[in-house]
């Protein structure tokens, strides 16, 4: 198995189609239409803004910091654009969508860079500067990140239905208040 940090990066970015298709696919509306939060996204919309993602931020920014460097800021993210975007189109066809994306990023990131380019900087037009690396350790936990939020829209869709066992439910709680539950 290779070794290096994009292959390590490369490894968690390649199962998230799968565990997507894995836990969405075929699932009743039922469980899938709750948001993680009062204000949050569905499971759908956290689909469709990875899908974003896929097709105007990572390698485009990753392309951006080895042709342009720090002289040309990354543009802005459309972090919402799927909510007018993804309207009617099924769940399934989203997560197939996204995998299908995550495919040709992948394969993209790999023609692109080598461990030689991690350090190599872009400029975000918010943070300032920032390496490769930064931008590609960012690009798997942003996904572990909305697994988490996936899995809280799935578990609040029966949050009334555990009745007095809620308590016991950190994923429920922290709904509510996330600083109430550690951890």
């Amino acid at each position: 198995m290779e070794t290096g940090f994009i292959a390590e990066t490369t490894a968690v970015l390649r199962r998230t189609p799968d565990v997507l298709r894995s836990l969405l696919i075929g699932l009743p509306e039922a469980w899938t239409d709750t948001p993680d939060t009062a204000d949050g996204w569905r499971p759908r919309d956290v689909v469709g803004h990875l899908i974003t993602g896929e097709q105007t931020d990572w390698i485009a920014r990753t392309r951006r910091i080895l042709e342009e460097g720090t002289s040309v800021p990354f543009d802005r993210f459309g972090r919402e654009a799927m909510l007018s975007r993804d309207t009617g189109v099924p769940l399934d066809d989203l997560v197939e969508r996204f995998a299908a994306l995550r495919s040709e990023n992948l394969a993209a990131l790999g023609d692109l860079t080598t461990d030689a380019d991690l350090d190599r900087r872009g400029l975000h037009p918010s943070l300032g500067e920032v390496t490769l690396r930064e931008l590609l350790a960012t690009w798997a936990v942003h996904d572990l990140d909305h697994l988490g939020q996936i899995y809280a829209g799935l578990a609040g869709s029966h949050d009334a239905a555990v009745g007095p066992w809620k308590v016991y439910l950190g994923i429920l709680l922290r709904r509510e208040a996330p600083p109430a539950v550690a951890g």
